[in-house]
């Protein structure tokens, strides 16, 4: 594993980020976070010597993130993917992350804007689920794109649907720059993925 990636999710927890956050921050798993940081302590490096490294993939994306335009090429070729799923009414981001994606996949789409809060971002993280924002548009009798940036174990995009449902909307995508399992669909709604990673063996 990659020193760096231990060193970064240090720092990351030091300035207080919850294990949900420096995993989303990271484009890792919640397991793989757990493992990075407790690479840097003597104690637990000695304790963890034997455990198995966890399987998974950083993803760093910043070279898009890190330009306007670049996000809006992504964002369109994204929502042009997902179109083949129908039109939505509400573009619903996931936060962090899925947020910039979301937001210009709904003016592209001229379509609605919210925003979901998901579990690993609270500081009870044995919350039943996410939250919808109530600071943007409400999801009652409307379609649905769910937009985050990585797939990592589903569980997010699970929620998120399952969210989405119970305050009366329909979900008909679930889109993705990176989907880290190779996922068709999440509980029968489609996963698009511009970059799908599948294990050979």
């Amino acid at each position: 594993m990659n020193t760096k990636l231990i060193e970064k999710a240090t720092e990351l927890r030091n300035k207080g980020l919850t294990t949900g956050e420096i995993a989303d921050e990271l484009n890792i798993s919640k397991d793989t976070t757990n493992w990075l940081v407790m690479q840097m302590t003597p104690v637990n490096k000695q304790k963890n010597k034997n455990k198995t490294r966890p399987d998974d993939f950083a993803i760093n994306w910043k070279s898009i993130g890190s330009s306007s335009s670049r996000m809006r090429d992504i964002s369109s070729a994204l929502a042009d993917y997902a179109l083949e799923e129908g039109v939505p009414d509400t573009v619903v981001g996931i936060s962090v992350s899925g947020v910039p994606f979301a937001t210009i996949i709904a003016d592209i789409l001229d379509a609605e804007l919210s925003v979901f809060h998901p579990v690993k971002h609270m500081k009870n993280e044995e919350s039943a689920q996410g939250a919808i924002s109530n600071n943007f548009a409400t999801l009652k009798n409307k379609s649905i794109f769910i937009v985050d940036d990585v797939i990592t174990s589903g569980s997010t995009i699970k929620n998120a649907i399952e969210v989405c449902k119970a305050h009366g909307g329909n979900p008909i995508a679930a889109c993705v720059l990176v989907d880290k399992k190779g996922l068709n669909d999440i509980d029968d709604v489609a996963v698009k993925s511009l970059i799908k990673i599948n294990k050979v063996g």
